[in-house]
C-alpha cells in the first residue's frame, strides 16, 4: 500500500478510529490494538515479524481467561455492527468466523486456545496463520448471504483503497 493502512482517512477519521468505533457500536467493553500505535495505547509484538499471529499472541498474553476477543482488520470499513453481533451469537464456540472468511474471528479465551496459539508460534514459519489456528481449534463458521459478503471488502493496495473510496463517499 506504501502508507500505513491504519491512519487512511475513511469518513472523516482515521480507519483505526472507526473500527475502534465499530466494536464498542457492538458492545466491546474494551478495545486493544494489535502493533506499537502513537496515540492509540497500541500493544507492541512480543516477538517482532511474526505476523497477524505474532500480534495475536501480544494482545492474548494481556487478557484472562473466559475473555471474548473479537479480532477485526483495520482495512474493512465496510464491516457492520449486526455482522459482529452474529459472530457473538455462537455463544457455546470457542473460535468463530464467517464462511471463507479468515477475519473477522471472535475467541473465547482458553486454556485450549493458548496453547493452540504457542505451539503454532514455536512450530514452522510456514505454519504460523490465522487460518492454522481456526483448523487447531476447530473454528466454527457462520453463513453469510451474497449482500453481507460485500462488508469484507479489503484493501491492499492504492487502487482498491481509491475504488473503495469511490464506492462509498462520505
Amino acid at each position: 500500500m506504501g502508507r500505513d493502512k491504519a491512519m487512511l482517512p475513511w469518513h472523516g477519521q482515521p480507519l483505526l478510529a472507526h473500527m475502534q468505533a465499530l466494536l464498542r457500536d457492538a458492545g466491546a467493553q474494551r478495545v486493544l490494538i494489535s502493533g506499537d500505535r502513537p496515540g492509540y495505547s497500541g500493544i507492541a509484538d512480543v516477538q517482532p515479524d511474526l505476523g497477524p499471529l505474532g500480534g495475536l499472541a501480544s494482545v492474548i498474553a494481556q487478557l484472562g481467561d473466559a475473555t471474548t476477543l473479537v479480532v477485526v482488520p483495520v482495512d474493512m470499513p465496510l464491516l457492520s455492527t449486526p455482522l459482529i453481533e452474529r459472530l457473538l451469537a455462537p455463544v457455546r464456540q470457542r473460535c468463530v468466523v464467517f464462511d471463507e472468511q479468515m477475519l473477522p474471528m471472535r475467541l473465547c479465551i482458553d486454556a485450549a486456545v493458548r496453547e493452540a496459539l504457542a505451539a503454532l508460534m514455536e512450530g514452522a514459519a510456514s505454519a504460523r496463520s490465522l487460518r492454522g489456528l481456526q483448523r487447531t481449534l476447530h473454528c466454527h463458521r457462520v453463513a453469510v448471504t451474497a449482500s453481507e459478503r460485500a462488508a469484507f471488502v479489503n484493501c491492499n493496495t492504492p487502487e482498491q483503497w481509491s475504488q473503495l473510496i469511490h464506492e462509498n463517499p462520505d
